[in-house]
């Protein structure tokens, strides 16, 4: 049994948080309106998500950690979102985020896209989640459907979730056009949330959409590296770094400040339509870039199977 721990955030209310978003966002875009609205049905276009919604008992979950992958892979660190869900208190819970696949079903790595309306007493789980590999053929990124190949719902290694009921409900809508500032959106978010609330952890999660323009995402190698990745370039120079196109749907978990539970703070991985996803790093067209996001505040953390050895490295 993996060991979980478990804290209560922070959690203004829908209205304070658009304030203080909206006022960090204009520093970094030209353009930023943040307000509360009704959660938009999220099974339709783009997103197709097997849940109508982000909103009822949210709460986020960092399984694992970087520390599972490098500077040397620990294979055996599998886990599965079914037991996720029960271990997070919410069995049958709709979980978002970004993580690694279990090479163990795969047998090689790749970014997984967690998209997946777990399984309750009554109905089977239903996994919408995407994964991103290195195409073997040319070396480009292939982009698949989970359930088009396996039937399960395992992951390796480490994940950042953001776990809901999955209900509609007021959600905040964000909408940023034309970055001027140098941080990427989600790094925006969490700085201008750590500013304001300092010592009060405030936790995030949601989806949001690149409609215009292009970014910068990475794909883990199908090998795990044999030489210790032991620094954030060594990282750099495993990793493969795309350009990719819009429209790009992501899915971001924010943590505005780590607790003391070893986190990762923030981490966003994207898929599309057009069969291009990893994990966001930037946008590339500052000038043209448009992000529209749906988010909902966390009301609990909980850490799952934490690393006892752990170090900084590789975690943007």
């Amino acid at each position: 049994m993996a060991k979980v721990e478990r804290f209560a955030f922070h959690v203004p209310s829908l209205e304070e948080l658009a304030g203080v978003l909206q006022k960090g966002l204009k520093e970094n875009f030209a353009d930023a309106q943040v307000s509360v609205v009704d959660c938009p049905d999220l099974t339709q276009e783009p997103f197709k998500f097997p849940a109508k919604g982000i909103c009822g008992k949210p709460r986020i979950a960092d399984v694992g950690g970087v520390p599972y992958l490098i500077p040397l892979v620990k294979k055996e660190k599998v886990y599965d979102l079914n037991t996720v869900a029960k271990d997070i208190e919410l069995p049958g819970a709709f979980i978002l985020g970004a993580g690694a696949v279990s090479s163990k079903i795969l047998g090689v790595n790749a970014e997984l896209i967690p998209i997946v309306q777990t399984k309750s007493e009554k109905k089977p789980a239903v996994n919408g989640s995407y994964f991103a590999q290195i195409n073997p053929a040319d070396k480009g990124c292939l982009l698949e459907k989970y359930s088009s190949k396996y039937t399960d719902c395992e992951f390796g290694l480490l994940a950042n979730l953001y776990a809901s009921e999955g209900k509609p409900g007021k959600v905040i809508e964000v909408k940023a056009n034309g970055r001027t500032g140098e941080l990427n959106f989600v790094s925006c978010l969490r700085q201008t949330l750590e500013k304001h609330y300092g010592e009060k952890p405030v936790g995030m999660g949601g989806t949001f959409i690149i409609q215009k323009g292009k970014a910068k995402i990475h794909i883990m190698p199908p090998e795990f590296s044999t030489c210790p990745l032991n620094t954030d370039e060594d990282v750099n120079n495993w990793l493969k770094f795309f350009e990719m196109k819009a429209p790009l749907i992501c899915q971001p978990v924010i943590v505005s400040r780590d607790p003391g539970f070893d986190l990762r703070v923030e981490h966003t991985h994207c898929f599309s339509h057009h069969g291009e996803g990893g994990h966001y790093h930037q946008d590339t067209s500052p000038d043209s870039v448009q992000y529209l996001g749906y988010f909902q505040p966390a009301e609990l953390l909980f850490r799952i199977d934490r690393p006892q050895e752990t170090h900084l490295v590789g975690r943007d």
